[in-house]
């Protein structure tokens, strides 16, 4: 009975905090300066079109994507298509389909940034754990560079390898996902060269992530190994291999809850690092879109990181619900 409150209590928070992101998801595009058809038509307009004909196509354009009705009105033909997971047509790119822009766009973040988040989260929690039970040398040597490494930001690394192994070095290609003149297919070729222009944003991802992650679990390492139970543990004989067990089962919840955000997050992770290689993922399609004042492709790429990040913290709240039952007790208790 505890469980199942403490599962239904949060199954509605998140819901409630789902409702008010759609809600800001359909505001926030519209408050920024500037109208998508006034672009479309000023674009037209030094291609050498007549005032007359522009006219009409402002209104044309209007009338095709709903601004012409009340906000209100706006909102529920949004809540409408979304029900029936339909993600509206890009004002910009028109008449593509948003959710054929995504689906073109999401396999290249996720190629990119899904390798990146595991293997970071893997080697840098393994680096701060050894760091935290060797100690001495290999403690300070590891913690200052993953200190210093986890607060570059991804843009700097992303440029300072993109200098040295593009511009000077000029072992890896500087940009894109694969070369313009190549066509997407399931070739040996192609998929040597997507490769080839792979590993630079990949590295400067995994290299930062890898020191955030070694500094976290380094200071939770720490804290465990310094607790209570571990002297007492210690007093009763237990050998270190399992002392050493209990310690980072215990350090790990934190980290746990730092990969699923990641994984929630990934979609609009690489926004930066995409845009220094000219990557053709999500961020790439968010910062062409937020240009342009593309509200459809702006609301369905913010909703997908929303759902995401909201679904991985439930399945986490779950998870912690059945891992660690001091967790359940203690918010079923609150209620």
């Amino acid at each position: 009975m505890r469980l199942r409150k403490y599962l239904v209590g949060k199954a509605l928070w998140y819901v409630g905090a789902l409702i008010v992101a759609l809600v800001l998801n359909f505001l926030l595009p519209r408050l920024v300066p500037g109208n998508p058809v006034d672009a479309i038509v000023a674009q037209l307009g030094r291609s050498g079109a007549q005032a007359e004909q522009l006219k009409r196509i402002h209104e044309h354009y209007v009338a095709e994507f709903g601004l012409n009705q009340p906000m209100w009105a706006q909102f529920f033909t949004y809540v409408g298509n979304l029900l029936h997971f339909d993600l509206g047509t890009s004002f910009a790119q028109s008449p593509a389909k948003v959710g054929d822009l995504i689906a073109e766009a999401l396999p290249w973040t996720l190629g990119l940034q899904l390798p990146a988040i595991l293997i970071g989260w893997l080697v840098g929690n393994g680096l701060g754990a050894l760091a935290a039970f060797k100690g001495g040398w290999f403690d300070r040597g590891a913690f200052l560079s993953s200190l210093f490494l986890s607060s570059m930001p991804y843009y700097c690394l992303a440029i300072i390898l993109l200098y040295l192994f593009a511009v000077a070095l000029r072992m890896l290609p500087p940009g894109g996902g694969y070369e313009p003149g190549l066509m997407p297919d399931w070739s040996l070729l192609f998929a040597t060269d997507v490769l080839r222009h792979y590993w630079l944003p990949f590295f400067s991802l995994v290299i930062i992530f890898i020191g955030g992650q070694a500094v976290g679990m380094r200071s939770m390492a720490i804290y465990e190994l310094n607790s209570d139970y571990v002297n007492y543990g210690r007093g009763l004989g237990l050998p270190d291999k399992r002392i050493v067990r209990y310690i980072f089962r215990n350090a790990m919840l934190p980290q746990v809850t730092g990969l699923a955000l990641s994984i929630g997050t990934l979609v609009g992770g690489a926004l930066i690092t995409e845009i220094v290689f000219s990557y053709p993922g999500i961020g790439s399609l968010l910062f062409s879109a937020i240009s342009q004042n593309d509200y459809p492709v702006i609301q369905a790429i913010t909703l997908i990181i929303a759902i995401a990040v909201l679904a991985s913290n439930f399945l986490v709240e779950i998870a912690y619900g059945f891992v660690d039952p001091r967790i359940r007790a203690a918010r079923a208790g609150e209620r």
